[in-house]
């Protein structure tokens, strides 16, 4: 599932033959929307080079590069290297002695650097977006006014996120630490338990996409066997890439068990998707969500291992470190750091997908999206394994109340028609989640006193380990719960016909059975 899809058809052409119009229109604008100051949205660059691309995928593209910016603003205030190079003090940066009598009444500030400065980071990301996600809620239209507050003011809310981030500096350790800690450790378990929704969700609906071309043509039942045989491989590989680095004949047993468990794991999830009581309710259960699933576990195995501290035994009258690819060859050696970049950057890339994603579905299904995912069914394959590209009206409904991309060949909607193509609350309530998932796994979750870039990403903890293990034993009891509830149902629930959803804004109808996966 890759977000919203572009559709042409004349209805397409007439939106963007309205919008160019419109833009022709301005010419000579005020300085204050020269300056991305005022409600018009800055995507004149975006449009001058590509111009399919909408206001809100340009305003998406913005709000990435703000979340990015103060993520690399966290790691560059978290490295200790960093800060002694730049600022040439070894225990972090610290105010002007005066401006903190002024603040606070005492010479003694908050750390400007460290744990502190990215906790106090985040709280101004985090704020800022979830005041937007609250503004924001129960909007459906691109052309309302609260819609300006997500596609225009660019200036004006930097300055704001800035001052947001300022005030958080000026709040004391004792008054932010204790209930901002907790906070963050519960929003970043949501969202991971989010991005386990939709790695499910992904494999669910790929399986069901290409399952029913299989049923028709031996083109895409080909292609389902590819890819299956393409991510069973992928786990092998791992697999063997992993004993082979992370363990040694002499300990790492507990790496040993887990790889071991997380194979039996990856083994009873493929028997059980083509298990003849499983496929019974579920005729579309196949090998190739097994498959996907199979390959995410060996990535959470991978990244659990990564992050776990080396351990240190008694071989051959010396101490030895072992349980690291880089020291598993007894020799005195400094960590290496590709690992560590190569974990941060899947590991980033999944939280801008969950964000992008899950208000692309949220808009599509409505509130409830995280049920009504699973219970799509495709009426014809598609190479893009996505949900879904259009949404049949309900009978009798009006013309004008469904989405152009539903009306190809009719006339373009007036504005007050047209709908978003992601949910803009939800997209700024996903980056609230995700600023508070960085902010504790930079800063080692429970441990975050003492740490470090340096140390985060080669050294690893134990609170990160263990949540990171938590995370892939998550992903398989939530797949197991796929698979095994709907057998719990009686046979006289499955005769109902299927439901209607009403997502945000127009009626939608899943088509196919509720409970099928």
């Amino acid at each position: 599932m890759v977000g919203a899809k572009a559709v042409t058809g004349p209805s397409t052409s007439l939106r963007l033959a309205q919008r160019t119009e419109v833009s022709s229109i301005m010419v000579n604008p005020p300085f204050y929307q020269v300056s991305c100051c005022g409600p018009v949205p800055c995507t004149c660059c975006c449009h001058s080079r590509c111009p399919l691309v909408t206001e809100s995928t340009c305003s998406r593209l913005f709000y990435i590069l703000l979340h990015l910016g103060s993520s690399a603003v966290c790691c560059l205030l978290l490295s200790k290297t960093v800060v002694e190079r730049v600022w040439g003090k070894e225990h972090g940066i610290q105010m002007p002695s005066g401006l903190c009598a002024h603040l606070f009444g005492h010479p003694h500030c908050p750390v400007l650097s460290g744990s502190g400065a990215v906790y106090r980071v985040c709280a101004g990301t985090a704020t800022f977006h979830l005041l937007q996600a609250v503004l924001l809620v129960q909007l459906h239209s691109p052309t309302s006014l609260r819609a300006q507050l997500h596609n225009s003011f660019w200036l004006l809310k930097l300055l704001f996120l800035l001052g947001l981030c300022a005030v958080a500096f000026c709040i004391p350790d004792e008054h932010l630490f204790p209930a901002w800690h907790y906070i963050g450790i519960c929003g970043g378990f949501t969202f991971i338990l989010l991005q386990l929704v939709l790695i499910t969700a992904f494999a669910h609906s790929w399986n069901k996409n290409w399952q029913t071309g299989a049923a028709q043509d031996c083109c895409w039942f080909l292609a389902v066997l590819l890819a299956t045989l393409g991510f069973y491989s992928m786990t092998g590989v791992a697999a063997a890439l992993l004993f082979h680095h992370y363990t040694h004949p002499a300990g790492c047993l507990l790496n040993k068990m887990l790889l071991s468990l997380h194979l039996c794991f990856c083994g009873l999830l493929s028997f059980l998707s083509i298990a003849p009581c499983i496929r019974l309710r579920q005729p579309r259960s196949g090998l190739l969500q097994a498959s996907i699933i199979s390959c995410y576990i060996m990535y959470l195995t991978f990244s659990a291992l990564s992050s776990r501290p080396p351990e240190n035994v008694f071989l051959e009258g010396q101490n030895h470190t072992l349980c690291l690819p880089v020291l598993s060859k007894m020799e005195s050696q400094t960590p290496d750091t590709s690992l560590a970049v190569l974990s941060a950057g899947i590991m980033y890339t999944c939280v801008l997908f969950a964000c992008n994603e899950a208000s692309y579905l949220a808009e599509v299904f409505g509130p409830l999206w995280i049920v009504k995912v699973y219970s799509y069914e495709f009426q014809k394959p598609s190479l893009c394994f996505c949900c879904p590209e259009t949404v049949k009206p309900k009978e009798g409904q009006r013309a004008g109340s469904v989405r152009p991309a539903d009306r190809e060949t009719s006339p373009a909607p007036p504005a007050q028609a047209q709908h978003l193509s992601y949910s803009y609350s939800a997209f700024h309530f996903l980056f609230f989640l995700a600023s508070l998932y960085v902010m504790v796994t930079l800063t080692n979750w429970f441990s975050y006193e003492g740490a470090e870039l340096e140390k985060t990403f080669t050294k690893g903890s134990w609170a990160t380990f263990w949540v990171k293990v938590a995370s892939c034993w998550a992903c398989v009891l939530l797949y197991l719960g796929l698979l095994l509830v709907p057998l719990c149902w009686s046979t006289t629930q499955d005769s109902q016909p299927p439901p209607t959803f009403r997502g945000p804004g127009l009626p939608r109808i899943l088509q196919g059975n509720k409970y099928s996966v």
